[in-house]
């Protein structure tokens, strides 16, 4: 760990910037000036970014669909970009699905085995959430058993059933394109969604009791794609107090005024609309109906959307930022990051000033990333 001081950078702290300099030793940031000291003129230091949710690591893991796996390399590469992106602390949001291919209990079990493998060796925190499909009934004990063994601490709830079709006895949308992805037929992908959703009435209760076990536990648990009041009460009712990228306005403020924390895709900000027709999760962060910005399936996307909030005069910086660090760590129960304070983890990043290009991360007092001219600084 590097014991730094650095010196005439502007430094976001929780009630906005000031030039004070800022220290770190011992992977915390600390309030003693150290004996080296780097000039950061022209830089800003923020808190480094915590992303509650993304699934972007499995482009790394499977980069050619079917043909290449790359498990501890891949995972190495994911902390790489992770870091190169200001994110310090990282959820892999996982599926396990009866969907089967990238988002089946195997390939689960190789993101799992992946992450226990190198999270010791990087320096980014490496976090796993488990993305469980409420229909899959017959593989609830598998997750569950996998939440103890990996010790994931995060478990979110998603149907992606397209019941009324089913229930109308219509064929789904894209059904041969699914089922390749899975490694079957689209006849036996179908006979499985049509299985599954023949059994809908036994969800409910399983789920309750799932729900209160994980809860014991202590695990965080979260809903996906609320649609409405309704729904999200359904979840909190459960113990599920995070709601994921929820689809309509009402679904969020049911969230917002229960006290559940609103997780939003950065993605979405970014593009100023759903990609999926939902509500706008711009619309939503002016209403101050957000809680954290989460990567999706993009790693540059959550520094992006900070600063499109303050492009377009939502929030001021450090608002929009929190919504990126303290945010997100709050609602995983992360107290120790998320701020540059004294006793803090010292998760950091270095931005230029001018381009708000992020040329250098520190996870945990260990430097995670560094390129460009900010290197001149520190190795002169």
């Amino acid at each position: 760990m590097i014991a730094l001081s650095f010196d005439n950078a502007r430094v976001l702290r929780p009630e906005g910037w000031d030039d004070q300099p800022l220290s770190m030793a011992g992977g915390r940031i600390c309030a003693d000036p150290q004996v080296r000291r780097v000039d950061l003129a022209g830089y800003d230091l923020l808190p480094g970014i915590v992303d509650a949710h993304g699934d972007g690591f499995e482009r790394h893991m499977a980069p050619r669909r079917g043909a290449l796996r790359e498990r501890d390399a891949g995972m190495v590469a994911v902390a790489a970009e992770l870091a190169a992106n200001g994110i310090t602390t990282a959820a892999l949001a996982q599926f396990w699905s009866w969907e089967g291919g990238m988002r089946g209990p195997d390939f689960a079990a190789e993101v799992f085995a992946a992450v226990a493998a190198v999270a010791p060796t990087v320096p980014v925190d490496l976090r796993l959430q488990l993305r469980l499909e409420t229909h899959f009934l017959d593989g609830f004990a598998a997750a569950e058993a996998a939440v103890a063994r990996w010790g994931i601490g995060h478990v979110v709830f998603n149907d992606h059933l397209p019941h009324d079709r089913l229930a109308a006895g219509r064929t789904p949308p894209r059904l041969t394109g699914q089922a390749l992805k899975s490694g079957r037929s689209p006849e036996a992908h179908l006979a499985l969604m049509q299985g599954l959703h023949a059994r809908a009435a036994e969800v409910p209760a399983a789920l309750d009791a799932l729900c209160a076990r994980l809860a014991a536990r202590g695990v965080t648990m979260g809903s996906h794609d609320d649609g409405s009041a309704d729904t999200r009460a359904l979840w909190r009712a459960r113990g599920a107090r995070v709601s994921e990228f929820p689809e309509t306005r009402e679904a969020a403020l049911a969230a917002r005024q229960a006290g559940d924390a609103v997780v939003l895709g950065a993605p979405n900000v970014v593009r100023g609309a759903s990609h999926a027709g939902n509500v706008s999760a711009l619309d939503l962060v002016a209403e101050g109906l957000c809680d954290a910005l989460a990567s999706d399936y993009h790693y540059p996307a959550p520094a992006r959307a900070a600063w499109r909030c303050v492009e377009l005069g939502i929030l001021t910086e450090a608002q929009a930022w929190a919504l990126v660090s303290e945010g997100p760590a709050r609602l995983l129960g992360l107290t120790d990051r998320g701020r540059l304070e004294p006793g803090l983890r010292a998760d950091l990043i270095v931005r230029d000033s001018a381009t708000r290009r992020i040329e250098a991360t520190f996870a945990g007092g260990q430097l995670a990333f560094m390129s460009g001219a900010v290197a001149a600084r520190f190795l002169s």
